[in-house]
């Protein structure tokens, strides 16, 4: 497939073919979920706990007599029936990273790069930098080229300057051709890629 690709004033400079393989292949929703759900899985600190009726503070004597208090029957203060007590079945510190096959993990990516180049919020843009890495300069590019919704920027490289005058930026994200995450791309409104980093996914997910 042909995309225009743009200058950083808004301006259509030339075509640049994308690989139907990346950019046009059929959108595999399943894969697109799990992808998501992994990266959302492996964020989780998994910090919560809770304490048994071994762990918390209290007597182990028994309240009072078996029979005959009319009352019910209890054995001490830590039961989890009792205020102050353990809780049971509370949660306890875990890990929820778990590891995703490569081959769905690239099927996601791609699906999502075919979702998304099927719309209008997606635009190759004409390699630039910011020398000063200030957020003006930045802001002043992205104004000419997207709304201010919820922006990602796929760069050909690791680019500091670019990435350091986004910093003040919330709705903006910049993402590596090459270490792309799913949820950033699925629910980002505008899609900017570098001409660089379009060349590198080319070669990266067209092999």
């Amino acid at each position: 497939m042909d995309k225009k690709v743009y200058s950083i004033e808004g301006k259509e400079l030339r075509d640049i073919t994308l690989e139907d393989s990346v950019f046009a292949r059929e959108v595999s929703e399943g894969s697109i979920y799990h992808a998501i759900n992994n990266e959302l899985a492996n964020k989780r600190v998994g910090t919560a706990s809770t304490k048994t009726r071994a762990e918390v503070r209290g007597s182990g004597a028994k309240p009072w007599r078996q029979k005959g208090t009319g009352r019910a029957r209890s054995g001490h203060k830590r039961s989890p029936v009792w205020v102050g007590g353990g809780i049971t079945f509370g949660p306890k510190p875990r890990d929820y990273s778990y590891t995703l096959p490569k081959k769905i993990k690239r099927l996601a990516m791609k699906s999502i790069l075919s979702l998304k180049a099927a719309g209008e919020t997606f635009k190759v843009v004409e390699d630039f930098t910011i020398e000063s890495g200030k957020t003006k300069e930045l802001r002043t590019i992205l104004t000419k080229l997207v709304s201010e919704e919820r922006t990602v920027v796929i760069l050909k490289d690791d680019d500091q300057m670019i990435r350091r005058a986004g910093r003040n930026l919330p709705n903006v994200k910049f993402l590596s051709y090459n270490r792309l995450r799913a949820h950033d791309l699925f629910y980002g409104k505008n899609i900017l890629v570098l001409e660089g980093a379009a060349v590198k996914l080319n070669e990266f997910y067209g092999k």
